[in-house]
C-alpha cells in the first residue's frame, strides 16, 4: 500500500448524480484517484466490508475500475464485487449492494449523456440500501475534496475483469460477477414470466433498442433467452466505449428510428428503448407513444396484474414537474400519492419507510421498491406483463385509462442557454406575482393557486424549499417554471404545461392543441419573450 501525495481540485462537487465531467478532465493527474480517496475519507466503519464497482461500459470505465479496486484495498475494504468486464447497469449495481448487504457502492456512469474519448464520463456513491448517497454525505465528500493531501493506493498489476471468480489483492477479495444473473433472478420474482413468455411464443413481436449501452446484455439475457422473443428483437445491444456514436438517451429524438417503426404500416406490436446505464426508459405502443407520466400511471393501475405487487401498492410518488396522471390512480387505490423534488433521492426515504412502492418522473424514469435506483428494463418487463394478462395492444390500455381516469396532455418546453440574470429575473418577477395571482383570469383561464414548490419529506423532516414554481388553474391544468443548471453557457428554463380532460372530455386532440391556452398563459404570466428574448423552447418533449 502506498500513500500518494496530492493537491485538491476546486471542482469535485457531486451532484444528485454523482460527479460528471468531460473525460479528459477526469484524465488529469490524480483527479479520479482524489474524488475516490474522498469518498472513502467521508466514510465510516467501512473496515472488511463489502463494496460493490461497475459502471455502464462507456469509455475510461475500465481504466477507472482498476483505480477504483486498488484504492479500495488499499483503503481496507475487505471484499469487492465487480461486474464482469466492468459492467453493471446502474439498478443492477442496487440490486446488487442490496442483495449482498454490501457497504456501498461506486457506480461510474453519466446516465443518458454521450461516450467516448472527448466526451463524458461520471463517478457516484451509493449507500447500504442501494440508492444514491443524500446530501449529508454528498457534501462531505466535496469538502474532502478541498483539503484532500494524498491518497491510498495497492502498487500492483491490473485485475482481471473479464474472468468470472475470485482472486486475491493485497489481503482483499475481488470476486468478478456475472452482471446480469443477479438482475434477471430479481426479475423473475417480479413478474409473470410464462404469460410473457406465452404471449411472445403466439406471435407477439418486440422491438427494445438498447442503444449500444449497459442494457443490452440484461435485455438479450431475459427478452430473448428466458422470454422467448425472436432473435433480433433487441437492436444495438453489445454495450460500447461511445455508444456506438448514438447519444444513449431514450426520448423520441435519439430514438427516432423506432418511433417511425412503431408508427408505420408493419409495426411490431411494441417498442421500447433503455438508456446508457439502463435507468431510464422510453415506452410506444404500436402507433402510440406513452409519455413517461402516463406510463408511471397506468404501470400503478394495473401493477396488481403482475406477482411482485399483486398485494397491491402502498403508495406512489412522483416528482413535482411530472403530470397528476398518476394522483388519480392513487386517489382511486385509496393509497398515499407523494409529491417530491426533482430527484431520485427523494424517493429513497419514502421507498425505505413503506410508504411507497412504485415511483417516477417525467423525464423517463421509472421504478419501485425493488431497487433504490430508477430502473427501464424494469418498466418495459411490467408492461409486458400487462399486455400478456390483459391481452390488449398499448393503445387500447392507454385509451382505456384515459377514459376512467381523463387524460392529462403534458409537455416540456426547455430554453436553453439563456442569460443568467435574465433567467433569474425572470423567476424572481413570478414569485412576486404569486401572493395576487389566485382568482385572476389568463386568457381563459382561472387561478386557482399559486406557490413556489416547498418539499416536507415525511419520513425524516428534512424540508427542501423553492423547488419550482407552481400555477393550477381551475379544472386541473397547471403550469410550472423551473432553473435547471446555471454557468457559462447561462441558465436553463424548463416549462411544464399540463392540461387535464376530464374522461367526458376530448380525450383525442393533439398535445399542442390541448395545451394551446396553457402555452399563451405561461408566455404571459412569465414575460418569456421580453425577459430572454426568446420566441419559442430550444427543445420540445
Amino acid at each position: 500500500m502506498t500513500i500518494v501525495a496530492t493537491t485538491p481540485y476546486d471542482d469535485q462537487k457531486p451532484g444528485t448524480s454523482g460527479l460528471r465531467k468531460k473525460v479528459p478532465h477526469f484524465q488529469q493527474p490524480n483527479y479520479v484517484h482524489n474524488f475516490i480517496q474522498s469518498i472513502f475519507d467521508s466514510l465510516e466503519g467501512f473496515e472488511g466490508k463489502t463494496l460493490v464497482i461497475g459502471g455502464d461500459g462507456r469509455f475510461y470505465n475500465r481504466e477507472v475500475v482498476q483505480i477504483a479496486l486498488k484504492m479500495a484495498a488499499a483503503n481496507g475494504f475487505g471484499r469487492v464485487l465487480v461486474g464482469q468486464g466492468g459492467l453493471l447497469s446502474t439498478p443492477a449495481a442496487s440490486n446488487v449492494i442490496r442483495k449482498y448487504g454490501a457497504f456501498g457502492g461506486i457506480i461510474l456512469s453519466a446516465s443518458h449523456n454521450p461516450g467516448g474519448p472527448t466526451e463524458d464520463f461520471g463517478i457516484k456513491y451509493n449507500i447500504g440500501n442501494g440508492g444514491p448517497a443524500p446530501e449529508r454525505i454528498t457534501e462531505a465528500i466535496y469538502a474532502r475534496t478541498k483539503e484532500i493531501e494524498d491518497y491510498k493506493i495497492l502498487e500492483a498489476p491490473d485485475v482481471d475483469i473479464d474472468t468470472i471468480g475470485t482472486t486475491d489483492l493485497g489481503g482483499m477479495t475481488v470476486e468478478v460477477i456475472d452482471p446480469v444473473a443477479d438482475y434477471a433472478e430479481l426479475m423473475e420474482t417480479l413478474f409473470d414470466f410464462p404469460a410473457i413468455r406465452a404471449m411472445f411464443a403466439g406471435g407477439f413481436r418486440m422491438a427494445f433498442d438498447a442503444m449500444s449501452a449497459a442494457t443490452g446484455p440484461y435485455a438479450t439475457e431475459i427478452l430473448e433467452h428466458r422470454l422467448g422473443a425472436a432473435a433480433g428483437t433487441v437492436r444495438n445491444g453489445i454495450p460500447l466505449p461511445d455508444f456506438g456514436g448514438h447519444h444513449p438517451d431514450p426520448n423520441l429524438v435519439y430514438a427516432k428510428a423506432l418511433y417511425d417503426e412503431m408508427m408505420g404500416p408493419d409495426a411490431p406490436d411494441f417498442g421500447a428503448a433503455s438508456d446508457g446505464d439502463g435507468d431510464r426508459n422510453l415506452i410506444i405502443g404500436r402507433d402510440i407513444f406513452i409519455t413517461p407520466s402516463d406510463s408511471l400511471a397506468m404501470l400503478a393501475a394495473n401493477a396488481h396484474l403482475a406477482p411482485g405487487y399483486a398485494a397491491g401498492l402502498a403508495g406512489i410518488a412522483r416528482s413535482m414537474p411530472t403530470s397528476a396522471a398518476a394522483d388519480r390512480v392513487a386517489e382511486k387505490l385509496g393509497v398515499g400519492m407523494y409529491e417530491t423534488p426533482t430527484g431520485w433521492k427523494f424517493f429513497g426515504n419514502l421507498l425505505d419507510a413503506g410508504l411507497a412502492t412504485i415511483c417516477g418522473e417525467e423525464s423517463a424514469g421509472t421504478g419501485s421498491n425493488h431497487v433504490r435506483e430508477k430502473d427501464g428494463l424494469w418498466a418495459v418487463l411490467l408492461w409486458l406483463n400487462i399486455l400478456a394478462v390483459r391481452k390488449e395492444p398499448a393503445k387500447a390500455i392507454a385509451e382505456a385509462h384515459w377514459r376512467e381516469y381523463g387524460r392529462n396532455y403534458y409537455a416540456r418546453h426547455d430554453y436553453e442557454g439563456i442569460d443568467t440574470d435574465a433567467a433569474n429575473g425572470l423567476v424572481e418577477a413570478l414569485r412576486a406575482k404569486l401572493p395576487d395571482l389566485p382568482g385572476t383570469k389568463v386568457g381563459p383561464l382561472t387561478v386557482a393557486a399559486a406557490d413556489d414548490f416547498a418539499y416536507l419529506d415525511p419520513v425524516d423532516g428534512s424540508t427542501s424549499s423553492h423547488q419550482g414554481i407552481r400555477i393550477l388553474f381551475e379544472g386541473g391544468s397547471r403550469v410550472v417554471f423551473r432553473l435547471s443548471g446555471t454557468g457559462t453557457s447561462g441558465a436553463t428554463l424548463r416549462v411544464y404545461i399540463e392540461a387535464y380532460e376530464p374522461p367526458d372530455g376530448n380525450l383525442g386532440l393533439e398535445v399542442p392543441d390541448a395545451l394551446a391556452d396553457l402555452i399563451a398563459a405561461a408566455e404571459t404570466l412569465a414575460q418569456i419573450k421580453e425577459r430572454t428574448g426568446r420566441t419559442e423552447p430550444d427543445v420540445i418533449t
